[in-house]
C-alpha cells in the first residue's frame, strides 16, 4: 500500500493523508487566514467543512467521497444549529457520522475530521 501526505501545517500533522483508496483528513477547525474565525457554531461549522473540503481537494477527493465524520462540539446545546449547517454539505446520502461533546484545545466550537474513499 502507498501512503502519500498531502498539504502542510505549523503543527506537526498533514491536513490530508492518502492510504490506498481511502483518504484520511486530519481535524480542521474554524481557520481562515491563519485565523479562528469568530462566530456562533454555524459560521464556525460552515468555515470548517470549508477547510475539510479543501483539504480533500489536496488528495483528489471532495464531499461526496466522505464515508466517515467524526465531529467534536464544545456544547451539546449547539447539536441542532451545527446539524443544519452540516446537512448542506452533505445533502443526500451523508456519511456514517460519530459526534461528541468535549473540551477543545483552542476556544472553538466545533472541530470535524473525515474519511473518504476514492479508489486510485
Amino acid at each position: 500500500m502507498v501512503k502519500k501526505m498531502f498539504g502542510s501545517s505549523h503543527v506537526p500533522l498533514s491536513p490530508a493523508v492518502r492510504a490506498g483508496d481511502f483518504v484520511y483528513i486530519s481535524g480542521q477547525v474554524p481557520v481562515k487566514d491563519g485565523a479562528i474565525v469568530n462566530g456562533d457554531v454555524r459560521v464556525q461549522t460552515q468555515t470548517v467543512l470549508e477547510n475539510v473540503s479543501a483539504a480533500l481537494k489536496l488528495a483528489g477527493c471532495e464531499m461526496s467521497d466522505v464515508v466517515k465524520t467524526f465531529v467534536i462540539l464544545t456544547d451539546k446545546k449547539d447539536f441542532a444549529a451545527f446539524n443544519e449547517v452540516y446537512a448542506t454539505f452533505f445533502p443526500s446520502e451523508p456519511p456514517a457520522r460519530t459526534t461528541v461533546e468535549a473540551g477543545l484545545m483552542v476556544d472553538i466550537t466545533v472541530e470535524i475530521e473525515a474519511i473518504a474513499y476514492k479508489p486510485l
